[in-house]
């Protein structure tokens, strides 16, 4: 997993941005043949423990290395918890603090798929 950058971003990372019956997800993964390219990919989950599941497996699969997720409520803790469980290393940010993030930009969908570390993003208490 050491693939952190001097300037906080992460190789490869995914955002989910969560709903109450559904995440709309974000995967941003180093391009296979041209050095310093990305490659985005989005798609939407449902809620439910199997799809979540399978999303974590494919995440693995994936080479991802951490998983942003923004939430309203206490709709987070099944992606946080059955994500965390498969090994994925789980961020949750509040939503405001995200758009406040230096070089992120102007969101039409979540911004957190640039891989960019804050730094009040952390465990829910």
């Amino acid at each position: 997993m050491g693939e952190d950058h001097d300037d906080g971003t992460v190789a490869r990372v995914a955002a989910i941005d969560i709903a109450k019956a559904s995440g709309m997800v974000c995967l941003r993964v180093p391009h296979d043949t041209i050095e310093g390219r990305r490659v985005q990919k989005v798609w939407t989950v449902a809620s439910t423990t199997n799809t979540i599941l399978e999303l974590g497996d494919r995440l693995v699969c994936q080479g991802v290395e951490r998983v942003v997720m923004e939430a309203t409520g206490s709709h987070f803790r099944p992606f946080f918890y059955l994500l965390g469980a498969r090994g994925l290393d789980c961020w949750l940010v509040n939503a405001r603090d995200v758009k406040n993030v230096p070089g992120a930009r102007r969101r039409t969908s979540w911004t957190g798929c640039g891989g960019r570390r804050h730094p009040r993003a952390g465990r829910p208490t």
